[in-house]
Formats: C-alpha cells, sequence, structure tokens
C-alpha cells in the first residue's frame, strides 16, 4: 500500500512536536521519528486496526499516546489525523468528523 499523509496530519506531527521538543532536548525528533516510524508501518498493517463511528481506522504509536486515524482506497492509505489521545474525546470526534466532510 502507498501512504498518504494529508496536510492537517502534517500540521498535527508539527504541533506534537513542538510540545515534546519543549520537554527537553531532542524528545520532539524522537516524537517524529517514533510517529513516521509508526506511519509507514501502515503499509504493511493497514486495515486491520479497529474503526471509529466516523468510518476511520485508528492505529496507537507504540511510544506517544497517538492515534493515527486513516481511511483506505485503492491501494491508498490516507492519513487524516494524528492526535493526542489525552484530549477530550469529543474533540476528536469533532476533529474526525470535519475531516470526513473535507474528504467528500
Amino acid at each position: 500500500m502507498k501512504i498518504r499523509l494529508l496536510d492537517n496530519a502534517k500540521l498535527d506531527l508539527v504541533d506534537g512536536f513542538a510540545f515534546y521538543q519543549a520537554q527537553g532536548r531532542e524528545v520532539g525528533r524522537y516524537f517524529l521519528d517514533c510517529l513516521y516510524s509508526d506511519i509507514d508501518a501502515l503499509a504493511l498493517y493497514a486495515g486491520i486496526h479497529p474503526k471509529t463511528p466516523e468510518g476511520f481506522h485508528w492505529a496507537l504509536s507504540k511510544r506517544f499516546p497517538y492515534a493515527i486515524y486513516y481511511l483506505m482506497d485503492e491501494g491508498w492509505v490516507f492519513v487524516h489525523a494524528v492526535l493526542d489521545c489525552r484530549q477530550d474525546p469529543k474533540r476528536i470526534e469533532e476533529r474526525l468528523r470535519q475531516e470526513r466532510i473535507r474528504r467528500w
């Protein structure tokens, strides 16, 4: 499968990087390395993850409390969001609803 990281997901990664970089030296870089590795793994494992009510598959990061939300279509994995799982679940649901609207 081919992976496409959409603009909003890229912005999520930038936000996560900034947060972790403020925590200590090179933690932001480690965050990005881990999340990109988790995203790359979707090339092999896309589709095995549970789905949200909005229809997105979601995969948990191995090292950080983040989830990767994606859709699949004809050999492609479209990563729509990379969100911190510690935030209000209603905020995550609203974000995914907005992503679904943008998609169609």
